[in-house]
């Protein structure tokens, strides 16, 4: 085996595109195939069908310097490749908080006929702990010379970019040393940055990157109950988290009172951990993610009841303008979006909502086609009655109020992200209230 092995990537969705793109962008040839022939065409084009900075210029360079191509064909990627990288979805069973890995074991099943001998198939998406050894022992009697190994990936979007090249670590889930060779040879120029590898079994490679969210998901909630005491007892949780943020124990990142956590990873990977930890007899170890996702859930609803004080008890003929449609800045993502959950629930109440985002409007009119929305902040904010701030794009943050305030029929605004400044909203005549503030 030469030290640059050729690299497929089995599933083009975000993980999945980011993946082959970076890796052709370290010098791998890389061969991407996804099933729906639509993305692979866009992709092969030069679209990246999701908003994500600096991918696009990156998927053009590499389609133009030939390391990077797109299929459909199984075949082809099995004939291709010597290390194969499963990237699929894994979303929240319908009904229920289990994960659906009926994609991965598609995918895998896919793939199997048709790898050549010594080919490692190497799982990055996200799934319980148990899986690894499953896709192993059924990848066996299939391809007995291929070998499976597991490797999570860690990327925030919006930063995905960087931290595929970048990474603050590699997780490499085996069963032989040749396993980790191979691996180590398909990361050699991340490993020499250098960034820390570890190296064990399947099980602890899975629960990496589920304890992780559930960790991160943890500290956002705390900090979001500590609004809900900050909002009774007069408090301030900004400047509770600043204080806390200066304990080297504690830390001042995800210690960010307001709207809470969204998106396609957080949410849907607590309930699957819950779940799984339900099916092998431990569920009372993580009983406490359950108050985790509550509390996150209720911060939307306490952002619905401020809307409502704000005007005087009733939505009915009040025009709201709603800024933010993404789960986050630098995403186009609205799955389990905060934002687009609080619009529709004051839409639902009686409301006029008029949405604003700079990168998800296209997927928030698929998500919520009954609500209205606008091309501008300040086409959204005409006429309206109430503004809120939902998703911190440095567009809202920078937003000058003296000229925001002169569309609006009334100056209120309230602050879902806690991000923008309360005195420079006040000096320029507008009520400003926000979660977990006086």
């Amino acid at each position: 085996m030469t030290a640059r092995p050729r690299l497929t990537v089995v599933g083009t969705g975000y993980l999945g595109a980011t993946h082959a793109v970076c890796m052709a962008e370290l010098g791998y040839d890389v061969l991407g195939l996804d099933v729906d022939t639509a993305k692979v065409e866009a992709l092969a084009a030069g679209t990246v069908p999701f908003f994500e900075p600096g991918l696009p210029e990156l998927l053009r360079k590499n389609l133009d310097s030939g390391r990077l191509r797109f299929t459909t064909s199984y075949e082809q990627v099995g004939a291709f490749g010597d290390v194969h990288f499963v990237c699929v979805g894994t979303p929240q069973k319908k009904g229920e908080n289990a994960a659906d890995l009926r994609y991965v074991d598609a995918a895998v099943a896919s793939l199997a006929p048709h790898l050549r001998p010594g080919a490692l198939v190497v799982g990055k998406s996200t799934v319980p702990a148990g899986t690894a050894a499953r896709l192993a022992s059924e990848l066996s009697l299939t391809a007995p010379e291929a070998e499976l190994a597991w490797n999570p990936e860690f990327l925030r979007e919006g930063f995905a970019v960087e931290d595929t090249l970048r990474p603050d670590r590699l997780v490499f889930g085996v069963r032989s040393v040749r396993a980790e060779a191979l691996l180590r040879a398909a990361y050699e120029p991340v490993i020499d940055l250098p960034t820390p590898v570890v190296v064990t079994d399947f099980a602890t490679a899975e629960l990496v990157k589920v304890a992780a969210n559930a960790f991160l998901a943890t500290k956002i909630s705390f900090i979001n109950a500590m609004a809900e005491v900050c909002e009774v007892t007069g408090g301030d949780v900004t400047k509770l988290s600043e204080a806390l943020s200066y304990d080297d124990r504690i830390g001042g990142r995800f210690l960010h009172a307001g709207l809470g956590f969204g998106g396609g990873c957080l949410p849907k990977d607590i309930r699957a951990f819950m779940a799984r930890a339900g099916e092998l007899g431990v569920d009372q170890a993580l009983t406490f993610l359950r108050e985790v996702d509550a509390i996150n859930l209720r911060r939307r609803a306490r952002m619905v009841d401020l809307a409502r004080e704000e005007l005087n008890g009733s939505f009915h003929g009040s025009r709201v303008a709603v800024l933010g449609a993404a789960f986050k800045p630098n995403s186009d993502d609205t799955r389990d979006s905060p934002a687009l959950d609080v619009a529709a629930a004051l839409h639902r109440q009686g409301a006029t909502v008029t949405v604003y985002d700079p990168a998800a409007m296209a997927n928030a009119r698929r998500l919520r086609p009954e609500l209205a929305y606008a091309d501008s902040t300040l086409h959204a904010a005409r006429d309206a009655d109430l503004v809120l701030h939902l998703t911190e794009w440095q567009e809202f943050r920078q937003l000058d109020p003296a000229v925001l305030g002169s569309v609006v029929a009334h100056r209120r605004v309230l602050d879902g992200r806690n991000a923008l400044d309360p005195q420079r909203w006040r000096d320029a005549g507008w009520t400003y209230r926000a979660l977990g503030r006086p």
